[in-house]
């Protein structure tokens, strides 16, 4: 079984960084049907008007990429709206897909939901082993049952619903707020900043030890044509490189790829989060698939993209 791109295919947050790399992949595989709805014309948190959306645009396949999303300070500062909204995300866009007959669905979680300590890499079969990392625990709760909830719809009805749980993830259409991105986004900006406004120094938050994983989000996207093309995919699946790096080697590695000149401080006393998180992709790459884009061509890739966005104001801030 291969994915038919030209089946009626829905993309919930096909604004976002995500569901934009979803619409290009499958654009550029001939896909002519895609459903896209903005923020405006549904409220995913509504439960009645994504059944009612279902219902009257009938799509055969739904990609849920839509999710309140944010780094530690969002996660943090906000714990009972990515909470809330999380979960009335996973259960409205699975439910009422179910309730109207679609007929394959993806739902996007993320590495988050594995414990805080799990052993590395980490395997699909830690989840629920372990307390979750705190800096983050309400939207992996959310995208924990999200992810249970399209298995349960998987073995109580037959449906094939699925998940997907990527790493940590870049690229075109990051979110670059000043204090709520995630570190890649964070990093660039701060160091393109600190560039052009000539600071010697840029402090950064932690010890710069914790371990990271990133992925390209159009290796994530080319992942999911690939899982939607499986014709007996696993509930979930982790979706990575394989590969990690240090917080104060992707520093470094930012630092080169901006051109700032100055030097480099680590606050201590701020959260370091995760002492390390990194994803065995073995059950992924054992069905035919692994990324493409390496951290160091990807953060050149995504530094030209964000000068872009800036220049032409369209930069997601």
């Amino acid at each position: 079984m291969s994915f038919d791109p030209h089946q009626r295919i829905f993309i919930a947050g096909h604004r976002g960084m995500v569901g934009s790399a979803l619409v290009r992949r499958l654009r550029a595989l001939g896909a002519s049907d895609l459903v896209l709805r903005g923020r405006s014309e549904l409220d995913l948190t509504d439960g009645a008007a994504v059944e009612a959306f279902y219902r009257e645009s009938k799509p055969s396949v739904a990609i849920i990429a839509a999710a309140r999303v944010g780094g530690i300070h969002a996660n943090q500062s906000f714990p009972a709206a990515f909470l809330q909204e999380n979960l009335a995300i996973a259960l409205n866009t699975i439910h009422g897909a179910f309730r109207q007959g679609v007929k394959r669905l993806l739902f996007l979680g993320s590495s988050c939901i594995y414990p805080k300590h799990a052993p590395q890499p980490i395997r699909e079969d830690s989840l629920l082993t372990g307390p979750l990392e705190p800096t983050n625990e309400a939207y992996a709760i959310a995208k924990i049952a999200g992810l249970k909830l399209a298995q349960f719809y998987r073995r109580q009805h037959g449906v094939l619903f699925h998940s997907a749980m990527p790493t940590n993830l870049y690229g075109p259409g990051d979110f670059y707020h000043p204090t709520h991105s995630h570190v890649i986004p964070a990093l660039l900006r701060r160091f393109h900043e600190a560039r052009t406004t000539g600071l010697s120094e840029v402090v950064l938050w932690g010890s710069g030890s914790p371990r990271r994983e990133f992925l390209h989000v159009d290796d994530l996207a080319a992942a999911c044509v690939h899982l939607l093309g499986l014709e007996d995919p696993p509930d979930w699946v982790n979706v990575g490189t394989g590969t990690d790096v240090t917080i104060r080697e992707l520093a470094e590695c930012v630092r080169e790829t901006t051109g700032f000149a100055g030097g480099l401080a680590w606050d201590a006393s701020k959260p370091d989060g995760t002492p390390r998180k990194l994803l065995d992709v073995g059950r992924l790459t054992s069905s035919g698939w692994s990324a493409s884009i390496d951290l160091v061509s990807g953060l050149r890739r995504t530094y030209a993209d964000f000068l872009s966005e800036m220049a032409s104001g369209t930069l997601r801030t």
